[in-house]
């Protein structure tokens, strides 16, 4: 039997519609790959084994396999999406463990494309921070355990890190698919707004929440977007150079950025020239409020999302964040702050195409049991280290993290790419360049192989 954990989804859709493997066989190796290795790394809540395997043989009697762009694609996906007949607790106690009774729509458009949903993976409690810890399970990176997954999509990451999946679905409010990724060396895409539909939470975080791929390739990345959209898989028409702005200044005042996130924008920048892109210096006129409006936006939503759950059961540091942030649901719920913000950073982007920036000033936190510490601590561990990603949830703009070098431990490092509305084409097409000149390796090595051992995996 082939060795199918570690391929790509484009690999394994291929052959599965050309009948080299059947869904079967590819979901069970996937399946034994999470009984060997997930008690490691902690990317999953709950495994559909016997659930799985048997969507897997009705998948493969189908007439239509050959028409199915992720036919037998193995798929987790985060615990806070609707899977049918699986409960949905989002990382809590506090959550009703009652199995949902239809698939969120994006989980049922990864299954009409024909991937089979493996498990639902671990998060924070309600999604909040930025590292992956709690009543259900701690989600490690597996290329350094030692360190948190990130967060709030930890568990999806780590599962595609670890090759137990091949791609997962996550979702992104502040920054929890682009900060997992670059911590795990994966490829993401936040999608503008509207691109994808959301439906998370209590109202989407005010419409800042975006569904979209983890994955270990631009390709995979591409196909699983297109389906998540019900799109065509975005290009760009013309092929003329973007106008690349690089920055590495932080958007939060007083958060320095570590020197291998910055060398990685400026590795980065010097692929893209010679890649024929006009590159050059710039930095987006961040507002001194950036932070404050971050902070209430991010609390705000976490007040709506646990309006109606029992708090005596929520940890103290989710508790803590819904209580400040009922004080900013009015105000948030305006939208004024988040206008203001996108009429301060438009102009820029009328004048370059993209952003690159680091993706992360430094690496996760240690992994530990961050949800038994205080609010305050959890929030200045989570700003310290991710503060590149807020400003583009707030503007719903599209944002990406691709991989790029490699921290002093040999863990991944990456870079993150943001566009104007409508421009996820332009930010592929990038990312395929980064890609193709500076390969990367595509999951974690096994357990006790040198993390830099080996050269990049294609």
């Amino acid at each position: 039997m082939t060795d199918w954990p570690g391929r790509t989804a484009a690999e394994i859709a291929a052959a599965v519609r050309e009948k080299r493997a059947t869904p079967r066989e590819v979901v069970a190796s996937h399946l034994a790959r999470i009984e060997a290795l997930d008690d490691r790394y902690g990317a999953f809540r709950t495994v559909r084994a016997e659930a799985a395997l048997a969507e897997a043989e009705e998948l493969g009697a189908r007439g239509d396999l050959a028409g199915l762009p992720l036919a037998g694609v193995p798929v987790a996906v985060k615990d806070n999406l609707a899977v049918r007949g699986e409960s949905t607790r989002v990382g809590s106690a506090a959550t009703p463990d009652t199995p949902a009774a239809e698939d969120h729509v994006t989980v049922a458009r990864l299954r009409a494309a024909g991937a089979v949903v493996v498990g639902l993976t671990n998060v924070p409690e309600l999604c909040v921070f930025g590292t992956t810890e709690g009543v259900h399970g701690s989600a490690r990176n597996p290329w350094d355990p030692a360190r948190s997954a990130g967060g709030s999509s930890g568990g999806s990451a780590a599962a595609v890190a670890a090759g137990l999946v091949p791609i997962a679905l996550g979702n992104d409010g502040m920054g929890s698919l682009r900060i997992p990724a670059a911590n795990c060396g994966l490829v993401t895409l936040k999608p503008g707004h509207g691109v994808v539909p959301a439906g998370i939470g209590e109202g989407d975080w005010f419409g800042m929440a975006e569904n979209g791929p983890l994955a270990t390739t631009v390709e995979d990345v591409r196909l699983m977007l297109a389906v998540l959209a019900d799109a065509e898989p975005p290009r760009r028409a013309e092929s003329d150079a973007l106008a690349v702005a690089v920055s590495t200044r932080s958007p939060l005042a007083g958060v320095p950025v570590s020197r291998p996130y910055a060398d990685a924008v400026r590795g980065a920048a010097g692929v893209l020239m010679r890649a024929g892109h006009q590159v050059r210096r710039a930095d987006p006129p961040y507002p001194a409020s950036l932070g404050a409006t971050a902070l209430s936006h991010w609390t705000a939503g976490t007040a709506v999302d646990a309006r109606d759950l029992d708090a005596r059961r929520l940890v103290r540091r989710t508790r803590v964040h819904a209580a400040l942030g009922r004080r900013f649901e009015g105000a948030v719920s305006s939208g004024a702050a988040r206008e203001r913000l996108r009429e301060r950073l438009a102009p820029f982007f009328e004048t370059h195409d993209v952003l690159l920036t680091p993706a992360l000033a430094r690496r996760a936190p240690r992994a530990a049991a961050w949800h038994e510490r205080g609010w305050l601590r959890n929030v200045l561990a989570d700003s310290a280290y991710s503060p590149f990603t807020p400003p583009w949830n707030l503007t719903g703009w599209p944002a990406m993290s691709v991989p790029f070098g490699a921290l002093p431990s040999g863990a991944p490092c990456a870079v993150q790419l943001v566009g104007r509305p409508g421009s996820e084409a332009a930010l592929l097409e990038l990312a395929e360049h980064l890609e193709r000149l500076r390969p990367w390796r595509r999951t974690a090595p096994p357990a006790g192989e040198p993390v830099g051992g080996r050269p990049a995996e294609r």
